[in-house]
């Protein structure tokens, strides 16, 4: 994408909005930020942009903002938002900052969506890889921006990127080598006009310019993912915790197998993944199916799984205390991720739950809570709408604070018992994100 001497204006203060500005910079580009935050709210970005030498400007987005050859948004701005509107009103070409660092990336990209798992599958992408003795990176929402290392990878390396929804609403020619759709449920409709089949749409994008040079791999147990509006010139794998698939990876009899026309050898055990869960199964799946392809030995691909952690704030192992085990889900901010948390579990569980809700239906939690959940400790925004559902079913303590949350859970959970905080909700009532929630959990545990 030609950028020399292009005045570029990068859309939020944020990590995605400032990697694409000093990559615009990097380029011989002009860039320029544009928020409308408040000046005091951004402190911390705006030492970041100032000692980059890049203009900026808080509060509003003025004249200046659509004084530029075209525009690349960072994910957190809706598509209905003024200056997208705006934009488009000026035919001023708005892109994503995927689309733009893509653009500049001459790695292999393994491109990574889906409602859940995103994150978990990314990092263990990446571990995987590096593992082995490749060079990849893991980039996107997982914590570093695309554009903050896309000029740096070099032809033989990877890219495992995790994508959403939001930064596949405005590409255009992103093409990545491998595309993963892991599995689509109801989340941040709000953002689609509470439409399910225009969020579904966002995440097939992710396949929308691939070839038959390319590979998509897809959750053969989502009914969810619609087969017959996906790309069907690419190259197709699946993965399956139900049944054989004819090209792909699958789980059997405790056993993960690759195939490939109907052919099947066995990779490596089912346990040898060290992270908790039937659906972190699933993720290692899909990963398996990409490593196979790009060459990756069986004996690798195990010892991979075998020494990944998992990620921080997802079903994250905190503390034993007095045979209490602690774990820090703050990731799940849907009742879909919370359904795979219980899955986890088979000891009782003492379970922290509430936050700013999204419109959430817990019935859809009900049959694992009523399984394995002896508590519920009911917190934020959402906490009377928590206790009026379970309190028939699940005795449901309303609690102020997420650290009295730890300290009771401490007091009336026993050996062998857990206390996982996994909430279905946003952070934003009580914290600036789930990573605060979750460090604040972790803090409130270490301090028992």
């Amino acid at each position: 994408m030609e950028t020399v001497g292009k005045k570029i204006t990068a859309l939020g203060a944020v990590r995605s909005g400032i990697g694409a500005a000093k990559l615009v910079k990097k380029l011989g580009g002009i860039p320029f930020i544009s928020d409308s935050g408040l000046k005091e709210k951004l402190s911390a970005q705006i030492k970041s942009i100032e000692a980059a030498g890049i203009e900026y400007e808080c509060g509003a987005h003025s004249e200046r903002a659509f004084d530029c050859d075209f525009i690349i948004t960072s994910p957190g701005v809706p598509s209905d938002s003024y200056p997208i509107l705006e934009a488009k009103k000026r035919n001023i070409k708005v892109i994503s900052e995927l689309e733009f660092a893509a653009s500049i990336c001459k790695g292999t990209i393994i491109s990574i969506t889906g409602t859940n798992g995103k994150t978990t599958t990314t990092a263990l992408c990446a571990h995987l890889l590096n593992e082995s003795g490749l060079k990849a990176y893991a980039a996107g929402n997982i914590g570093l921006a695309f554009s903050e290392i896309a000029a740096d990878v070099k032809e033989n390396e990877f890219v495992a990127l995790e994508t959403s929804s939001f930064q596949l609403d405005f590409i255009d020619s992103f093409k990545p080598k491998f595309s993963m759709i892991l599995n689509i449920t109801p989340d941040h409709l709000d953002r689609y006009d509470n439409n399910f089949d225009e969020y579904a749409a966002a995440k097939i994008s992710i396949t929308r310019n691939q070839d038959a040079n390319d590979f998509l791999i897809t959750n053969a147990d989502d009914k969810n993912t619609p087969a017959e509006k996906i790309n069907n010139s690419v190259g197709r794998l699946q993965f399956s915790l139900k049944g054989e698939v004819e090209n792909g990876a699958y789980c059997k009899d405790g056993k993960l197998f690759f195939a490939k026309n109907g052919k099947a050898e066995y990779v490596c055990p089912a346990d040898s993944l060290f992270i908790k869960g039937e659906h972190n199964i699933a993720n290692a799946l899909a990963v398996l199916a990409a490593a196979k392809v790009i060459g990756v030995s069986n004996d690798k691909i195990e010892k991979a799984f075998r020494s990944f952690p998992g990620v921080e704030h997802r079903i994250e192992f905190v503390r034993e205390l007095n045979g209490v085990k602690y774990y820090n889900d703050s990731k799940a901010t849907n009742v879909d991720s919370v359904w795979y948390a219980l899955k986890s579990f088979d000891a009782p569980v003492y379970l922290i739950l509430g936050g700013k809700d999204k419109g959430n239906n817990y019935n859809d939690i009900k049959e694992p809570a009523l399984k394995v959940v002896k508590k519920i400790y009911a917190i934020g925004s959402s906490a009377q709408k928590v206790a009026e559902f379970f309190s028939p079913y699940i005795p449901v303590e309303l609690i102020s604070t997420l650290e009295d949350c730890v300290i009771k859970g401490s007091k009336e959970a026993k050996a062998g018992e857990v206390v996982l905080l996994s909430p279905a909700c946003a952070s934003f009532d009580m914290f600036d994100n789930y990573e605060h929630r979750g460090q604040a959990f972790k803090k409130a545990v270490m301090e028992l």
